[in-house]
């Protein structure tokens, strides 16, 4: 079969690889057409075409027959330990096993890697959702509530869910809930959908609609990486070529490269998530005007990551699902009863994070330099942004826009500084081109940092008391993301949603508070 994609893949200078995983992907759409044609009052046959869709991928397409069987394998240990060790240890056994099988060099590793990443968040997602349905509700939070499962899966069904077909390869992770949900079409007996269907469908119209729009930005973002990506990555950097330009002719360079490093990501990510679409995943409920809205199969928001308003935003927007993985799966699950998370909890939970990605140097330079560069965004969100902000009723000052403006241009050279060694993956490589930036991202968040540590934060919550924004004698608290919500829950577990990047280690001042 790799006839048919290598005159393709030498047109356009890729690997045959790559070709076949995008055309897998363009598959998926026009098959996600003929499953919501499956009746949902026979879901085993939907069952069954998903996973049949998913060996013709890793079969004939991929090439990757053993891989596939290392999937196999991890799911039906899952199936079976999660059926039969009814023991607070079952989840944690699960997550060692299926995490460990990442790692597993004895086969087509470069290949299987990234579907055995989103079967790890799948597997133990769905061990946590089955020790949540064996305890009482009340010890829940309404997360651990919405998502537990109290009848447990058929074979037939899990392996379903766990080949579901337009996210196997790459993603989106979905859980079990929202699988189930899938099949049955659930998710549109609400009485507002149904008033919006037509003909006695249950799927609301704009589904397709939105699908497609999703394949083509894909489209444009592959295209944009084919063409331009080839020779403008991170790793010009470390050419000779890229020497004989001055510092800030490299830098801005730097930033180019950056993007076109990330839009292969868009690029498959948006197309996974518009396959996902046709399916009838993802759907948000009607906007203002009636419309029906898909973001709930998003994993990334390049727009916000592109042109962010602040770090923090940049962060929320990427590799979204990866958070709500290691929220629910690890953070709150390391936290005892009654205890809310601390510095032990984040520090578990970013090393999930940076083993479950690998272990190439170059990951942890990058989360470990995150945490730094959070630390320095809080801070001068906490202590500059409130004497900025207008009135009530009053409009924006030129002080706030232009802050907003160097809140955006500092957000992205820090990021395509700090993401690099994530693609150059070596610390002898990373740290060589960091050199030829002129350490400017260093300079920028421990700078930052030396400001407010050395009297700033003093500095400002005294221009704070004098402008009434703080009482004096009132400690100056981190300012907090708009709609933010801290999630309490019943068990003792406090969850800021918006407000906790859990790929990244613990802030610094979380540990080492500033003088105030």
């Amino acid at each position: 079969m790799d006839a048919l994609f290598l005159p393709l893949a030498n047109a356009v200078g890729a690997s045959v690889d790559q070709i076949k995983l995008i055309s897998c992907l363009l598959v998926a759409y026009p098959l996600g057409s003929v499953f919501v044609r499956v009746p949902s009052s026979q879901p085993a046959l939907r069952h069954l075409f998903s996973i049949a869709v998913a060996a013709f991928f890793f079969f004939p397409v991929l090439k990757l027959y053993q891989g596939f069987f290392q999937l196999l394998a991890s799911i039906l240990l899952t199936y079976i330990l999660a059926a039969y060790d009814k023991s607070a240890r079952m989840p944690w056994l699960v997550f060692v096993h299926v995490i460990r099988a990442i790692y597993g060099f004895g086969y087509e590793t470069m290949e299987i890697t990234g579907p055995q990443m989103v079967l790890t968040m799948k597997l133990t997602t769905f061990a946590w959702n089955v020790w949540d349905g064996r305890r009482p509700a009340a010890d829940l939070d309404k997360w651990q509530v919405e998502k537990r499962i109290t009848v447990y899966p058929s074979l037939l069904e899990f392996l379903g869910y766990s080949f579901y077909f337009p996210g196997i390869l790459v993603g989106p992770y979905l859980d079990f809930s929202e699988y189930r949900s899938l099949i049955h079409e659930t998710v549109f007996d609400d009485d507002k959908v149904k008033e919006k269907t037509k003909g006695g469908r249950k799927l609301p119209s704009g589904r397709k609609r939105n699908a497609y729009a999703k394949m083509v930005m894909g489209l444009i973002y592959l295209g944009i990486f084919v063409v331009f990506g080839g020779s403008n990555n991170y790793s010009t950097a470390l050419t000779p070529w890229f020497m004989e330009h001055n510092l800030f002719v490299r830098i801005f360079l730097f930033q180019i490269y950056g993007f076109l490093e990330r839009a292969k990501y868009y690029a498959i990510w948006t197309l996974t998530e518009g396959a996902s679409i046709v399916t009838g995943l993802g759907f948000t409920g009607f906007n203002a005007s009636g419309q029906s809205t898909w973001n709930g199969a998003a994993n990334v928001k390049v727009l916000e990551i592109e042109f962010p308003s602040n770090f923090k935003v940049l962060l929320d927007s990427w590799n979204m699902k990866t958070n709500v993985w290691l929220r629910e799966c690890v953070y709150k699950r390391v936290t005892p009863k009654g205890k809310k998370p601390g510095f032990r909890s984040s520090m578990i939970t970013f090393f999930t994070s940076a083993f479950w990605h690998g272990i190439a140097s170059g990951y942890y330079l990058t989360f470990l330099m995150g945490g730094f560069i959070t630390t320095v965004a809080r801070l001068a969100r906490s202590n500059i942004r409130p004497l900025l902000l207008p009135s009530p009723g009053q409009p924006q000052s030129e002080l706030k826009e232009l802050y907003d403006i160097a809140g955006t241009t500092l957000s992205t050279l820090i990021l395509n500084y700090a993401a690099s060694p994530f693609m150059i993956l070596t610390a002898t490589d990373s740290f060589l081109v960091w050199s030829r930036l002129g350490w400017y991202g260093h300079i920028i968040v421990f700078g930052g940092l030396v400001f407010f540590y050395a009297g700033g934060t003093s500095y400002f919550k005294k221009l704070q008391i004098k402008a009434g924004i703080v009482p004096a004698g009132k400690k100056l608290t981190t300012d907090k993301t708009e709609g933010s919500n801290d999630n309490a829950t019943d068990s003792g577990v406090n969850t800021p949603i918006n407000e906790k990047t859990f790929t990244l280690p613990p802030n610094f001042d979380e540990v080492i508070p500033p003088k105030k």
